[in-house]
C-alpha cells in the first residue's frame, strides 16, 4: 500500500484562483486528474557540467559556420531513483500518460518564450503563464536591472544548452485540494555584455559564429523556472510557473 498521510500545504509561490485555461497549455500537455493520495518527497539534483565546443551546420553559399557548446549533466545516481519513484506516483495516481522526457522538452519551450517576455518587459503578456503574485514581484524587481542584465534573461530556444528536472513535490491541503510540482533548470548560453564582477563563477565561452572575424564571447547561464497544476476535480487542467530565478540576474 502506498503513503496515503494526508499533510498541510506549505507556503507555495503561486496564485491559484480559478482562471481561463492557461496558455502553458500549448507547451505541457494537460491531463486528467484522479483521486488518490501520497505524501510529500523533496529530491535536489546533484549536477556536474561538462561543457564542449562542437562545429555544426555549414552555410557552402555564404561559407557560415556555427559552433555550439554541449552541456552534459552527471545526477547522483540515488537522486535519480528517488525521481523516478515521484514519476511513478505521478503516472499512478494524477497522469496515467505521465513522460518526463515531455514534459521536459515542453517546459523548455515555455522557460524560452517567457525568458524573453520577461526580459522586453512585457509582463501583461504573462498573465495566464505566471501566477499573478509572481508577475507583480518580477515587475519590481526587472525595474531595476539595467539593460545588460535584461537583455540576460531572455533564453532563444537553440541556447538552451542543458534541462534537467530539480525537484518533485505533491502537495495536499487541509481542504483536500492537490498539487504537483516539478522544479525544472536551464542552462543556456547568452552574448549580452555583464560585468565580471556581477556573474562570478558563470563559464563563458568564445564561440565562433561566422567564418570569419574574432569569436563571439557568450556565458553560460543557469535558471530556474517551478511549474505547478492543482488537480482537484473540476479545476481546469493548467499548469502555472510559480517561482522564476535567473541566477545573479533575477534571485
Amino acid at each position: 500500500m502506498l503513503l496515503e498521510e494526508k499533510m498541510a500545504l506549505p507556503v507555495l509561490r503561486g496564485c491559484y484562483c480559478s482562471r481561463p485555461p492557461s496558455v502553458l497549455s500549448r507547451f505541457l500537455k494537460p491531463v486528467q486528474p484522479q483521486s488518490n493520495k501520497t505524501t510529500r518527497l523533496v529530491p535536489t539534483l546533484s549536477v556536474g557540467v561538462v561543457s564542449t565546443v562542437r562545429p555544426y551546420s555549414s552555410d557552402r553559399g555564404g561559407g557560415k559556420q556555427n559552433q555550439k557548446v554541449v552541456v552534459v549533466g552527471i545526477p547522483n545516481p540515488f537522486i535519480w531513483f528517488r525521481t523516478r519513484i515521484y514519476y511513478f506516483l505521478i503516472r499512478v495516481y494524477f497522469d496515467k500518460e505521465f513522460k518526463i522526457e515531455e514534459f521536459t522538452e515542453g517546459s523548455k519551450q515555455a522557460f524560452s518564450h517567457v525568458s524573453r517576455l520577461l526580459s522586453g518587459s512585457r509582463f501583461e503578456s504573462l498573465e495566464g503563464l505566471v501566477a499573478k503574485d509572481l508577475i507583480a514581484k518580477l515587475e519590481e524587481k526587472c525595474a531595476l536591472l539595467p539593460p545588460s542584465h535584461l537583455q540576460a534573461l531572455s533564453a532563444d530556444l537553440e541556447d538552451v544548452m542543458y534541462t534537467t528536472p530539480g525537484d518533485v513535490g505533491i502537495y495536499y491541503d487541509d481542504d483536500g485540494r492537490k498539487f504537483v510540482s516539478i522544479l525544472m533548470r536551464y542552462w543556456y548560453l547568452t552574448s549580452a555584455r555583464l560585468p565580471e564582477e556581477s556573474l562570478e563563477g558563470t563559464r563563458i565561452f568564445q564561440v565562433a559564429i561566422g567564418g570569419e572575424g574574432a569569436p563571439e564571447t557568450k556565458r553560460l547561464l543557469t535558471a530556474n523556472y517551478e511549474f505547478q497544476r492543482e488537480f482537484t476535480k473540476g479545476v481546469p487542467p493548467d499548469w502555472t510557473i510559480t517561482r522564476i530565478e535567473h541566477s545573479k540576474l533575477l534571485d
